[in-house]
């Protein structure tokens, strides 16, 4: 049942805490039954990597600085990812559904992110202070949407990162409609992120076997990435995929 304060999270299947509750109680009766002893995982559980940073699933609704257009995409419940001291560095609102352009036997082989189209709708994130992305830019404190980008293969970005694959950035005021749009136009539009002529990028690793839960995973050379999986819409076809999206660290690549 929905409250006064909003949608009812733990109620709602399409929730990022609905779908960690029940991902617990399927872990639960498996070690019970197995008599394994291991750390009980609660719907407000910290996920730790490395002692350094945490990942966590929250009730928070999606910031009014999005459009209604965009608010409608996401699904209730965030991701909040935080430091050793318990400061925030980004929390993430992430799309319902992810439509894709998969042919059925491409979905049989699994969805990559090259079976999304190029700046598909991925979400939002919120900073409280300032981010440095991939690129080593510095990102305002805000609100900004996140789409699907690729490297261009021009020449100019080789050696500049392990993959070809990033989230854009683009600031939530000037991103209203969730519409695809041509590369150029979502280079263009990223790059108001940072005021640079380069847009505002957030490296994603493959997540080729993604878990129940979003958890903090260490990629070494002090990258960490929040891997979570979403539901994918394929024509008829229904399956998932994973993201790994960096969420600390940046290029080594001067």
């Amino acid at each position: 049942m929905a409250t006064k304060d909003g949608p009812d999270l733990v109620a709602d299947p399409s929730s990022l805490f609905f779908q960690t509750r029940l991902a617990w109680k399927k872990d639960h009766m498996i070690r019970i039954a197995t008599g394994a002893v291991l750390l009980s995982l609660t719907l407000t559980s910290t996920l730790v990597a490395d002692g350094k940073y945490s990942l966590k699933p929250a009730t928070t609704e999606a910031p009014a600085e999005l459009s209604e257009s965009i608010r409608a995409l996401l699904a209730p419940g965030s991701i909040q990812v935080t430091d050793v001291k318990g400061t925030s560095i980004c929390e993430l609102w992430l799309r319902k559904d992810i439509p894709s352009k998969a042919t059925p036997e491409q979905v049989k082989n699994g969805i990559t992110y090259r079976e999304l189209d190029e700046s598909l709708l991925l979400g939002a994130i919120r900073f409280d202070q300032t981010f440095t992305d991939f690129r080593k830019q510095k990102i305002k404190p805000g609100v900004y949407t996140l789409r699907l980008g690729f490297q261009p293969m021009d020449g100019d970005h080789m050696g500049t990162a392990p993959y070809q694959e990033f989230c854009l950035v683009s600031p939530a005021k000037a991103d209203q409609k969730p519409d695809l749009m041509e590369p150029k136009e979502l280079r263009e539009l990223s790059a108001k992120s940072t005021g640079t002529a380069h847009p505002s990028v957030m490296l994603l690793f493959p997540n080729e076997k993604p878990g129940e839960m979003p958890k903090l995973e260490d990629k070494g050379n002090d990258i960490f990435v929040a891997a979570f999986k979403r539901p994918v819409i394929a024509g008829s076809e229904k399956t998932t995929i994973g993201f790994a999206l960096t969420v600390v660290g940046h290029t080594t690549a001067e």
